[in-house]
């Protein structure tokens, strides 16, 4: 795709948005149409240092989009509403499904590739395992309404006569890596344990509520946003078959692996508590998760992923340990 085509980023001050902005700019694209609720300070300097050409409300952009009328070469549709514990199921049906609709259909009209942010979340509690194939997707059961929302907006895709000439759902694992400082709660257990370990010396992790897991040997695929971003740029530039990916390592790690992988970066000896998992997740709490990427690679992506303790390591040393940003 040429330099100069103008992308579209939604969620472009969050997490992955503002790693993919970062990732554009490493690749030459400067013309990024920066999409966000730029109301939440905290979430600016994730964008720092970064090269974009325009910078849009969330809630003002179809309507600029309709003023304007932008050439655009490609549109990442990265901005949603992704915290598991907001129960209020109207948030996300508006923000993750209505929203996602809209995106859709412009891109559609537009004829604008499409890649857009799904979640892991919608495989529930892997009672039907975690292949991204279609079949599937109408009997998933998601466990909480964040999940519900990325899996009804999965479902109204399958089912569209109508759509962009290339567009891609990818289904996120459990990402961790810099930028993400803003979710509180909702960042990654390798951001929550640095800050333990710097302020207490130790590692709190949840004890098990399932008799299969013991305390910290719960199962998670942790896929480092590094990652993340090459996918996404990989699909942006081949444009293979349109579909439904899950994008992780392949491999579920356990989280006391994780937290050692954290000590690990700093140097330090594991110590490592279990206490009570909050009460409000506990019965919507996945204990395994870990990515089929076959379907991945059969459209071509080659490239290996980062190992956990790689990924982990990098993570501590070269962004935590710093307070720099990607």
């Amino acid at each position: 795709m040429q330099k100069d085509a103008r992308i579209v980023v939604t969620g472009a001050a969050g997490f992955i948005g503002s790693c993919l902005v970062g990732y554009l700019n490493y690749k030459g694209f400067n013309k990024i149409i920066l999409v966000d609720d730029f109301s939440r300070k905290d979430k600016l300097p994730n964008l720092e240092q970064k090269r974009f050409s325009d910078v849009i409300e969330r809630s003002e952009f179809f309507e600029w989009l309709f003023e304007e009328k932008p050439k655009l070469g490609f549109f990442f549709h990265m901005g949603a509403r992704t915290d598991t514990t907001e129960f209020n199921y109207a948030v996300h049906q508006q923000l993750n499904v209505e929203y996602s609709k809209k995106v859709w259909d412009y891109c559609t009209v537009h004829d604008v590739p499409l890649i857009y942010a799904s979640s892991a979340a919608t495989y529930g509690n892997g009672e039907l395992g975690y292949d991204d194939n279609n079949q599937v997707v109408n009997l998933l059961r998601p466990l909480n309404p964040y999940g519900v929302s990325k899996n009804e907006f999965d479902k109204w895709v399958l089912h569209q006569k109508n759509h962009p000439a290339f567009w891609s759902g990818l289904k996120f694992f459990n990402v961790y890596g810099p930028n993400e400082s803003h979710k509180g709660r909702m960042a990654s257990v390798i951001f929550q344990a640095f800050r333990q370990i710097k302020k207490f010396g130790q590692v709190d992790l949840f004890k098990s509520y399932n008799s299969t897991y013991r305390d910290g040997e719960q199962l998670r695929d942790f896929v480092y946003v590094k990652d993340i971003l090459k996918v996404c740029y990989w699909l942006m530039e081949h444009r293979p078959a349109s579909g439904i990916y899950n994008v992780g390592t392949g491999r579920a790690r356990t989280f006391h692996d994780l937290a050692k992988a954290t000590f690990g970066g700093l140097d330090l000896s594991p110590k490592i508590e279990y206490v009570e998992m909050p009460e409000d997740i506990r019965m919507t709490y996945q204990y395994f998760t870990q990515a089929n990427i076959n379907k991945l690679r059969s459209i071509g992506y080659v490239d290996e992923f980062f190992t956990l303790e790689n990924g982990v390591d990098d993570y501590v040393r070269n962004y935590l340990s710093k307070g720099k940003y990607y």
